[in-house]
């Protein structure tokens, strides 16, 4: 696609949508949900300015709470992504490979970059929506074990998408 913004855009339809009608129907006795709107975050360009990306995050989880009628979590859990996500860039990359490219991706950056990168992202995002949507420590236990399986299978199936879609990309 020619224009990043529209690109952008409907990425971002469509991600919320398959969200909210698709993978929040997915549960396991409310203990699996895969929550794949965080791609969204995860695709935005690595030079991005960092009230952008904070105000992009805030709005991506600012929408899932509308549709799922949630006070703020994903919002909060989003911006927390978001915040962290300029650290995690230079901790996992190369500076010489995330120079070079300008998206995150598996064909620019190498399928371990990627998988660490969305790995650990995903990891900060739930335990910061399942820590909120808890609130208290008694539950610590079950709610790390909603944490760790829910970013699994969120980090595959995120996976999954890249290597569906990455070769086909010609940004």
């Amino acid at each position: 696609m020619r224009y990043p913004l529209l690109k952008y855009i409907l990425v971002f339809f469509v991600l919320v949508a398959a969200q909210v009608f698709v993978f929040d129907r997915i549960q396991l006795s409310g203990f699996i949900n895969p929550y794949m709107y965080v791609l969204f975050i995860l695709m935005l360009p690595l030079d991005i300015k960092g009230y952008w990306l904070l105000l992009i995050a805030f709005f991506t989880g600012l929408s899932v709470d509308f549709f799922e009628q949630t006070p703020g979590i994903h919002a909060a859990a989003c911006v927390f992504m978001g915040y962290a996500r300029p650290g995690i860039i230079r901790l996992v990359g190369a500076r010489e490979a995330t120079e070079n490219a300008s998206y995150p991706n598996i064909r620019d950056l190498g399928v371990m970059w990627f998988f660490s990168y969305t790995l650990i992202l995903v990891f900060l995002h739930h335990i910061a929506l399942f820590f909120i949507e808890a609130f208290r420590f008694s539950e610590f236990f079950i709610t790390l074990l909603k944490v760790v399986i829910n970013t699994a299978l969120s980090t595959l199936l995120i996976m999954f998408l890249e290597f569906l879609f990455y070769s086909r990309d010609k940004r």
